[in-house]
């Protein structure tokens, strides 16, 4: 029995395909927008058929191109996926870099920080929550391979800021990069794939755990000074 889409949902799945088309058929539209294009449709889809039933097919079709076309940006619905995921972390790098070079004071940063990465992957897989354990169980091998890059990224700019608030007498002294990577650690089970699905339809207690977290990480790392 075919599935119907909620009126409102379906006008709005329209709309998303004609504004793609109009963007992707122009002659003079670079490739670069024609590939978030197709994220942004391989992210709605999983929202609707969930990773087993996704397909190259249903990709393109949301996107408003031939599979032919899908075809010269992925070799297939999981480097499409794994494509979603690559952005989501670019995201985060692009957020705890705006974070880093605010002028405040490191320990203010680096709660800012660890929220940041926990909140940014809720807000961007939060309309496809549903669909993640599918993603985890099919692409796990892929996903971890590339884990340790995403986190080193991550874990060098916490570590700039660990340096720079032990310069200042804010920040207790020690390895700055293995400080991050604990931070990092301790705060990685509440990204996405550590939760519940309970616990992703509830973005208002998963910032509060982020932030407590965060609160009692950055308590034994600050200088206190005497009064």
């Amino acid at each position: 029995m075919a599935t119907c889409l909620p009126i409102a949902a379906a006008h709005d799945s329209n709309a998303h395909m004609r504004e793609n088309r109009a963007l992707v058929h122009r002659p003079e539209v670079p490739r670069a927008v024609t590939r978030e294009a197709l994220l942004d449709a391989t992210e709605r889809m999983l929202g609707k058929l969930g990773y087993a039933q996704l397909t190259v097919e249903a990709i393109g079709e949301e996107a408003g191109l031939a599979r032919r076309t899908v075809y010269l940006y992925f070799r297939g619905k999981q480097e499409a996926v794994l494509g979603t995921i690559d952005r989501i972390v670019e995201r985060v790098a692009r957020r705890l870099t705006e974070l880093a070079e605010l002028p405040k004071p490191a320990p203010e940063r680096l709660f800012d920080m660890l929220v940041a990465r926990v909140m940014v992957r809720f807000d961007s897989v939060r309309d496809y929550h549903h669909a993640l354990d599918g993603v985890f169980a099919a692409l796990r091998p892929d996903v971890l391979a590339r884990r340790e890059a995403y986190f080193a990224t991550e874990a060098g700019l916490l570590a700039t800021v660990l340096r720079q608030g032990q310069r200042a007498g804010e920040v207790t002294t020690g390895n700055a990069l293995k400080t991050a990577d604990l931070l990092l650690l301790c705060t990685n089970a509440l990204l996405p794939h550590g939760l519940s699905l309970t616990d992703l339809t509830d973005r208002p207690q998963t910032e509060r755990r982020a932030q407590a977290a965060a609160t009692l990480l950055l308590d034994g790392l600050c200088v206190r000074t005497a009064s």
